[in-house]
């Protein structure tokens, strides 16, 4: 099999206007960046329009390191649903160069179920995270220069300030630093650090926001810290987010590229999938809906994650409402929660595979607390064994579930022709089915407890000193009624990442509790969550190069 540049390379790309004319969208519309890539002014949004149309949702089991193929299922499948005569739109996230660089590689699918141009959008694509990087580094050099001034000077306590910076790289040396030094003329001593531009609330609030007036009004309920009296100070008390909201006046506006079958595909947005909803901006999805009859959506990680988020926070603020979804599972990941080693998972394991699938079933449950019955994508990779396919079809089967073999990494959308049938009927069958886990007016303790253990499977949930000082602080600013991000590992269901299989009645401990009001949601965060990786000691950028002709090689 060719390396996915490779493919990608003998692709004759089709004109972006080409691809806009698909969806019944005029050139004049257009903002482009070359012949392939264009932003979608948001205008184009038709809310009557979208009621018509389906909402697909692509989730997961819990995934082994390497993740189980997602985004190669989202592309793979909406290929397959224009083969099969439907009007589908695949809308992702945008990827973030510190994966890129470092050891997950690209965000743009494989095989034969990319987006495309994969090099652009793997790397600078139309300049989305930059302009998030400057926005949220504009408020941090706000923030330095208010205490820094006698003038107008808030009365900012350094110690309570969480803000930091950011830069789209994995670069562990910036985790933890001190800036201010050299004297009074370099600003004020402190301690701070970096994330990633991914982890910034600049990219949930742009994810999460309506419109530019709307952008505008987030970022100016950014929670900074308090005075030394004890009062909270808001971005828009440093009269930030106007500046903020420029930068980002064209970083708003939805990208439509190609798939690898000239199928279109908006691609907007990268939030966190455990620090922030994981998923792409509500824009997008809208825009998606707009010109299409079947959407196909993409939340990172697993259903108790990214598609807990998708439907609880993403869905409330857009007013979205899910007609399906695809339970992503592989082989390999069943066999790992079923107790086989990482290095054993391309070894046909039938007892690990039938030990494993407790998890499946876990997840299953999950997307059906939603009011929906999930049908199951097996990614097949070439180390499965018809025994074991067997065994998994065998059982969700006996479990009332659809389940269809997914082969579009190798075949593209003809791979998916089966789920893709399947998907369309369970899509036009579930009119209004979604309905949300909770309340936003309820407690936040009740709020949390509802996640831990509906999606979690959780005994109980357990609050440290700190956590519960940032819950009555959280209280005062009479800002409790936001929805729930829990924080926590991806590698388990529970919050304990040694954790495999479906762990039941433990319990989840909450060591502190983070306020993200520009985003408009509460982090309860369990387990130490890493917002700016490092880089592995053979990192992917070694194997990136481009000749004098300016073509890419390396990257995947």
């Amino acid at each position: 099999m060719k390396s996915d540049i490779e493919i990608a390379h003998e692709i004759k790309l089709k004109h972006i206007t080409e691809i806009a004319s698909q969806l019944g969208i005029k050139d004049d519309d257009l903002e482009l960046y070359g012949k392939y890539k264009a932003k979608l002014p948001i205008h184009l949004i038709d809310e009557e329009k979208m009621r018509k149309a389906k909402l697909i949702l692509v989730t997961a089991i819990t995934p082994t390191p390497a993740g189980e193929g997602k985004t190669t299922t989202s592309i793979g499948l909406t290929q397959g649903l224009n083969k099969i005569g439907k009007k589908a739109t695949v809308v992702l996230r945008e990827p973030s160069l510190g994966p890129v660089f470092g050891i997950k590689g690209g965000a743009t699918g494989g095989g034969y179920s990319q987006v495309l141009p994969m090099e652009d959008i793997n790397l600078h694509f139309t300049g989305d995270l930059a302009a998030v990087e400057k926005a949220h580094n504009l408020l941090s050099a706000l923030i330095d220069n208010n205490i820094q001034n006698k003038e107008n000077n808030l009365g900012l306590d350094p110690r309570t300030i969480r803000w930091k910076r950011v830069m789209d790289m994995n670069e562990r040396s910036l985790r933890q630093i001190v800036i201010g030094l050299g004297g009074t003329t370099q600003g004020v001593p402190r301690e701070t650090g970096f994330d990633i531009t991914a982890a910034s609330e600049v990219m949930a609030t742009l994810c999460l926001s309506k419109d530019l007036n709307d952008l505008k009004n987030r970022l100016g309920n950014i929670y900074i810290g308090d005075t030394y009296k004890g009062d909270p100070i808001f971005a828009r008390d440093l009269k930030a987010q106007g500046a903020m909201a420029a930068l980002l006046k064209d970083a708003i506006k939805p990208n439509l590229v190609q798939t690898l079958e000239g199928t279109p595909a908006i691609i907007h947005g990268g939030p966190f999938a455990n620090i922030a909803q994981g998923t792409n901006t509500i824009l997008a999805t809208k825009m998606g809906l707009t010109f299409s009859d079947y959407v196909v959506t993409e939340a990172g990680f697993a259903s108790e994650l990214g598609a807990e988020k998708f439907f609880n926070i993403k869905s409330q603020y857009g007013g979205l409402s899910t007609n399906a979804v695809v339970l992503v599972a592989t082989i390999r990941a069943l066999k790992y929660h079923g107790g086989a080693k990482l290095k054993e998972l391309s070894q046909s394991n039938p007892e690990a595979l039938r030990a494993g699938l407790a998890n499946l079933d876990k997840h299953v449950e999950n997307i059906r607390f939603y009011g929906i019955s999930p049908v199951i994508g097996i990614n097949k990779f070439s180390t499965d064994s018809q025994e074991e396919i067997d065994i998994l079809t065998e059982h969700a089967q006996k479990n009332g579930l659809k389940i269809a073999l997914n082969e579009s990494w190798e075949k593209g959308g003809e791979g998916a022709i089966e789920l893709a049938k399947m998907v369309a009927e369970s899509a036009d069958r579930c009119i209004s089915c979604f309905k949300p886990l909770y309340d936003f007016e309820q407690e936040i303790e009740d709020k949390v407890e509802i996640i831990a253990t509906k999606m979690y499977g959780a005994g109980k949930v357990e609050y440290s000193l700190q956590a519960k000082s940032s819950i009555k602080r959280i209280k005062e600013l009479g800002l409790d009624k936001l929805p729930i991000c829990i924080a926590k590992t991806q590698k388990s269901i529970s919050d304990n990442p040694n954790l495999k299989g479906r762990p039941e009645g433990f319990i989840v401990k909450i060591r502190e509790v983070e306020l993200a009001a520009g985003a408009g949601f509460i982090i309860p965060i369990a387990g130490t969550i890493m917002r700016m990786p490092g880089l592995p000691e053979t990192p992917s950028a070694e194997l990136i190069d481009i000749d004098n002709e300016g073509n890419i090689s390396g990257l995947f």
